[in-house]
């Protein structure tokens, strides 16, 4: 609420309209994350993950401090950067932050490859699910920033209650189910 608009009587209808039209306020559905710009403490290593290992192509170098990656073709997708981490060890895993990012795989075959590829190079995964809506697998990349790649179900598979509400869940991916799709 702006400070000009302070609790007192005489201000009773201007706030409620104000509250009104906050709450009335919906993000276009069409708006989509455009990209996420990581602090990381060695470029190379990040790259040799995020486009070595995961496949994103590198975009373009800004200098040694900074990488832009995507997927098709696209400016970026994940900027990297050393500008204030260089050298830094990870972050304290209780600490405030992103969570983890979130790479969305066109198909279920799409996440089966990158898992048998993750598989094949005995990279260490730290988390295997289905959440009903969506099947994901979880690693950190070099700094320990968490990664989730998922492929989302088409939503007439998504689970709903009684009432049609969605029911999210995590439940044990079927890894090998999963791994028989790429084949």
């Amino acid at each position: 609420m702006p400070k000009f608009l302070t609790f007192q009587p005489s201000n009773l209808k201007i706030l409620q309209l104000y509250n009104k039209k906050m709450n009335d306020y919906k993000i276009p559905a069409q708006t989509r994350i455009g990209h996420v710009h990581l602090k990381v403490s060695d470029l190379q290593k990040s790259l040799d993950f995020y486009c070595g290992l995961l496949g994103f192509d590198k975009m373009m170098l800004y200098g040694d401090q900074a990488a832009f990656i995507s997927a098709g073709g696209y400016h970026h997708h994940i900027g990297l950067n050393t500008w204030h981490s260089k050298g830094a060890p990870p972050a304290s895993e209780y600490a405030p932050g992103l969570y983890h990012t979130a790479i969305l795989y066109p198909e279920r075959k799409d996440l089966a490859v990158i898992l048998q590829r993750l598989i094949d190079a005995k990279y260490p995964l730290t988390g295997a699910s289905d959440h009903g809506v969506s099947e994901a697998i979880y690693l950190n990349d070099p700094d320990q920033n968490g990664v989730e790649l998922y492929w989302d179900k088409p939503k007439d598979q998504w689970p709903l209650d009684e009432n049609g509400d969605l029911t999210m869940f995590t439940r044990a991916l079927d890894v090998k189910g999963l791994l028989n799709s790429a084949k």
